[in-house]
């Protein structure tokens, strides 16, 4: 990766640290202090160019592992083979590299990964969930922990019960009704199923319980049953779900630190359950140390949408063929985690010794893009 060209003294002690820095996490300050090398991610999907909304998540996640003499790693989450696009791989590294966003090690591909999910999931697929209450199952016949789910996409829409912000549905549980032979008879029969991981059905279960601290809106507390149900894994053409390579491949890499979007709250539930049993069944990459997490307030549009890739909202290339400068864009988006008080133009490395997670978190509500904000990179165009 390119040098950035920052402050001498900045520069100097990240040399320093970068390679083998340690921080404390603060889910093990009740666990005495432990201090653990910081292991941060940037993780797009090829599926367009990234936009201003990216930036300020991968420049959040880039900052929050530099200011803690942390590794960055970069992920290219390519598994959706119908949305990812040709190439957008080398945009992405591109615009991060114009940005001043380096990375350590190689540049991890998820479509290269298939065969350490199809491990994970067979590990899985031979354990049971444990203290399950479910009445439908008769004693003899135990929850798997992932069981074939038949139904179509029809099917969940009538079933599943919405739940609050994203449109998360929580799954009714149809094909987790099955018995073993039904199971067997449809599979043989030839329909199409997905798999999904069971979650403690009982909401009183402690198991069914997730808590989590999160550094910008603070405890977090989610119940499997209530909030996140049995989720998919596996998709009935065969392709791995987000939630579970996202878990394998955070856990094998060593992630300890979060950030992306509010909006994957609830997904943290799911993820760590995931996780959970993956260190169940192999000890041997077992982490014991909780990841940092860091949700952000999402960047809207004038009517409060999510900038999207599908919109070309702000996209990078459009900002670079208008010769945007890096340095503009890098500034907008300190300026949204409230690193500085004003947009002005400012190298990445040159933000590092500014980050923290209490300024930072003085900013929880969405961030909505205005005239000024685009006045601010040389933009003055309406969107919405």
């Amino acid at each position: 990766m390119p040098g950035n060209e920052c402050d001498d003294s900045l520069a100097e002690g990240f040399a320093r640290h970068a390679n083998n820095g340690f921080h404390k996490l603060g889910n093990d300050a009740a666990r005495g202090l432990r201090t653990i090398p910081v292991i941060g991610r940037i993780a797009p999907s090829p599926t367009g160019r990234m936009h201003i909304g990216n930036v300020y998540a991968a420049l959040a996640a880039w900052l929050a592992a530099r200011a803690a003499h942390g590794r960055v790693r970069l992920r290219i989450e390519d598994i959706d083979a119908e949305r990812d696009i040709p190439d957008a791989d080398r945009w992405i590294m591109d615009d991060l590299s114009w940005l001043g966003l380096d990375w350590d090690g190689d540049v991890v591909y998820q479509s290269q990964r298939i065969d350490c999910y199809h491990e994970a999931l067979q590990r899985l697929r031979s354990q049971y969930l444990r203290d399950e209450t479910d009445d439908a199952q008769s004693s003899d016949e135990p929850q798997p922990l992932i069981y074939p789910c038949f139904c179509s996409r029809a099917d969940l829409k009538a079933a599943s019960a919405p739940n609050d912000g994203d449109g998360f549905r929580v799954y009714a549980g149809t094909c987790r009704r099955l018995s073993a032979a039904e199971r067997r008879r449809r599979i043989a029969a030839g329909e199409r199923y997905a798999l999904r991981i069971a979650v403690p059905q009982d909401c009183h279960d402690s198991s069914a319980n997730v808590n989590f601290l999160d550094h910008m809106y603070g405890h977090q507390h989610f119940n499997l049953a209530q909030d996140i149900g049995d989720t998919v894994i596996r998709r009935s053409d065969g392709e791995y779900a987000y939630q579970f390579a996202v878990s394998v491949d955070d856990r094998a890499m060593g992630v300890n630190q979060i950030v992306r979007g509010r909006d994957l709250l609830p997904s943290t539930a799911i993820q760590e359950w995931i996780v959970r049993q993956l260190n169940s069944v192999d000890a041997a990459i077992s982490n014991s140390v909780s990841a940092e997490y860091i949700h952000l307030p999402l960047i809207v549009d004038a009517r409060g949408r999510r900038l999207a890739k599908r919109h070309a909202d702000l996209d990078l290339g459009v900002l670079r063929a208008r010769h945007t400068k890096s340095e503009l864009v890098v500034g907008l988006c300190a300026y949204w985690l409230g690193l500085i008080d004003r947009p002005y133009p400012c190298k990445a490395c040159n933000l590092i010794a500014k980050f923290s997670t209490e300024r930072v978190k003085r900013h929880p509500e969405d961030i909505r893009v205005d005239s000024q904000s685009l006045q601010a990179i040389g933009l003055s165009f309406a969107q919405g």
